[in-house]
């Protein structure tokens, strides 16, 4: 299972201020190149003022707004008309890249280092490509868990207000990063199992 299963509320929630949008002449690909630039303000503003515990609130608000913001430009592409391929790149491009730098600024907070953070980063980028080749190969395109993009949202936004609330993390956390890539990797064989037609899945 993934958080991504419950979109479809979050969704609900959304879709009033997503109208407005549409009739305000705002267009899917605007929302996803402003959530993929907000996301790098966002972790460069962390990055550069990490010595204060306090900065990485921006952290979980920020994961919170993007996740709003993935919600409506992909509401917007499939109920105004607004799909495109181009869309297609931007939203798959502006993911990985947004993932990318928000995870960074861990890398400079205690136990965690640039080669465990460096890592989750690159294994949760072959998450994604996983999901893609299913689309690319003929399928739909795949979202399991049990580590998709909202169960990654939630835990670095989690480590976000830790560290903004506590200044300093435990020392025994640093088994995240072995715990996380494991997940990962399941992830990632979850996904190219199901895209296969494994109907139960390595990990549910």
């Amino acid at each position: 299972m993934s958080l991504y299963a419950v979109k479809p509320r979050f969704q609900d929630l959304l879709r009033p201020l997503v109208g407005r949008l549409a009739a305000a002449g705002v267009k899917a690909n605007q929302i996803t190149v402003a959530a993929a630039v907000g996301s790098i303000v966002c972790a460069a503003i962390v990055a550069g003022f990490s010595a204060h515990p306090a900065i990485f609130l921006l952290i979980p608000a920020w994961l919170f707004v993007r996740m709003a913001l993935n919600a409506a430009d992909g509401m917007l592409a499939r109920e105004f008309g607004q799909e495109s391929q181009l869309g297609f790149y931007l939203n798959e491009i502006a993911d990985v890249v947004s993932d990318a730098v928000l995870y960074a600024p861990f890398a400079l907070v205690a136990p965690f280092g640039a080669f465990g953070i460096g890592l989750v980063i690159v294994l949760s980028l072959l998450t994604e490509f996983a999901g893609v080749l299913a689309a690319a190969a003929g399928t739909a395109r795949r979202y399991d868990g049990p580590m998709g993009k909202s169960d990654r949202a939630v835990l670095f936004g989690a480590l976000g207000l830790w560290i903004a609330v506590a200044g300093v993390l435990p020392t025994w956390i640093r088994w995240l990063i072995p715990v996380l890539v494991i997940l990962l990797a399941l992830t990632t064989a979850n996904r190219v199992y199901r895209a296969l037609g494994g109907s139960a899945g390595i990990l549910r």
